[in-house]
């Protein structure tokens, strides 16, 4: 017993010591053993100035905290990447997939189109820049009153009995403690309700198998006319015939297969963006957990790498490949997966069978199920698989974006209540902002009368977002 004992006598001499020597800012002594490292518990300033607090300025983010402050509460949003639009513009996705609804989703495309920041006309999928879209982005949440702050991730939630009361960010500015009335999940990926304490769910069981990740990138190149033949979204709205994108995709495969290179998805795809400035996706990284920093990290390495391999591959051949350069790679490896918030409704496979209706209807879904390969080996003969039923249009109700296990935490987005095969259908950005609408002005009903997002009739919010003219 008497070496435990003088080691930490020594532990506790060297840690006092070192404070001394260091001065006032030196960080709290703390105590360690060899496999645990108690964090010195420390008080933090309580900042409790919003109605609403959003975490995630992905699509369904930003869609949250403008129509809340549109709505008359006073809105905090919090992103961890420096800008605003998550898989939008962090993500490079350039292209959007049901967006023809009502709402926010065509003041979006308005003001691209304002700017001439939109191809492909069709107003269900398109393709966008995605610079123009974080100018835009910011400049509709400066303009809304959104006070939002950047570089700063959601670490911790805390509860007051069953409801959701305060959460810590951290930052450049240290650990910061916000509280709100209400709190609205559009991390994506899940985190905040699941350090919350709600229940969850993540691809076809809790070890996954999970949809694949993938790296976007921006290039540029020669001529992008003289590419036309292998670019898909690139003015047809058509997936098969003549230049739709299935043949692309297939056109694609023979040149990357004539500059001796296999991409790890079995679809690699060129998406137009502007002038010679083109989209490529072309990787797939398999069985990661998004909650897996390391693992992620390790993804995104190996993707990076991929992409200018392909490029350098590409280049080799000459001719329309010839001076091919990668402008930007991602910031954020592009995730179909994440946790699937546990909610007072589970959107199911038997609602797309069904077409399902809803009451509390907060958008109808017309995108199919979109299934990535889990693994390379079933990405070699299935790249995408779709269901094996025909999916109809169908109702996402409120009630799948109001937290079951804990009270005053909404989510919007990919994170809602719903099964894998749901999942793989409404995960699509469209219905991201339409959620995120939704979320919104519920969260700003609740917040504003002191109720909890259950207590607030879809029909009031249906009424509010009429008279704000985001629902016409």
């Amino acid at each position: 017993m008497a070496a435990p004992s003088f080691n930490r006598r020594s532990f506790l001499h060297s840690a006092l010591a070192g404070t001394a020597v260091s001065g006032l800012n030196a960080a709290p002594a703390a105590l360690a053993n060899e496999h645990y490292f108690d964090e010195p518990a420390q008080k933090l300033e309580l900042n409790d100035d919003a109605d609403v607090i959003v975490c995630g300025a992905g699509p369904a983010g930003i869609a949250a905290a403008i129509t809340a402050a549109h709505a008359g509460a006073r809105t905090r949003l919090f992103e961890v990447h420096g800008c605003l639009g998550g898989v939008w513009t962090a993500g490079l996705l350039t292209y959007i997939f049901d967006f023809d609804k009502p709402g926010l989703t065509r003041e979006l495309t308005k003001r691209l189109d304002e700017r001439d920041a939109r191809r492909n006309q069709n107003p269900s999928r398109f393709v966008y820049e995605p610079e123009e879209m974080k100018v835009l982005l910011e400049e509709m949440c400066v303009e809304a009153g959104v006070k939002f702050q950047m570089h700063t991730r959601v670490s911790a939630a805390f509860r007051e009995g069953n409801r959701l009361r305060t959460i810590i960010t951290e930052s450049k500015a240290g650990r910061q403690a916000w509280r709100a009335p209400i709190f609205i999940d559009t991390t994506g990926d899940g985190d905040l309700g699941a350090q919350a304490g709600c229940g969850w769910d993540v691809g076809q069981a809790k070890e996954c198998p999970c949809q694949p990740m993938t790296m976007n990138a921006l290039a540029v190149v020669k001529d992008a006319k003289a590419i036309a033949q292998f670019t898909s979204f690139n003015g047809t709205d058509e997936f098969n015939g003549p230049s739709g994108h299935l043949t692309c995709v297939e056109a694609f495969k023979q040149e990357l297969k004539r500059a001796g290179i296999e991409t790890s998805y079995g679809h690699p795809t060129i998406f137009p963006v502007r002038d010679d400035l083109v989209m490529l996706m072309l990787n797939h990284e398999y069985g990661i957990k998004p909650w897996d920093a390391a693992a992620i990290s390790e993804a995104t390495v190996r993707s990076r790498a991929e992409v200018f391999r392909v490029m350098r591959a590409l280049r080799k051949l000459g001719g329309v490949w010839e001076d091919l350069q990668i402008a930007a790679t991602a910031e954020q490896i592009g995730v179909r997966d994440g946790r699937r918030i546990h909610g007072r409704y589970a959107v199911t496979r038997q609602d797309l069978i069904e077409g399902a209706r809803q009451e509390d209807a907060v958008a109808r879904v017309t995108f199919g199920v979109d299934i990535h390969a889990d693994s390379k080996k079933t990405n070699e003969s299935e790249p995408i698989s779709h269901s094996d039923f025909k999916m109809k249009p169908y109702d996402i109700p409120l009630r799948a974006l109001i937290a079951k296990d804990v009270d005053g935490l909404m989510m919007a987005g990919r994170c809602i209540s719903g099964d894998f095969i749901a999942h793989a259908s409404y995960r699509v950005t469209g219905n991201s902002v339409a959620m995120g609408e939704a979320a919104g002005v519920v969260a700003a009903l609740a917040a504003k009368s002191r109720r909890l997002p259950h207590d607030v009739e879809w029909s009031e919010g249906a009424k509010k977002l009429a008279e704000m003219g985001q629902r016409v």
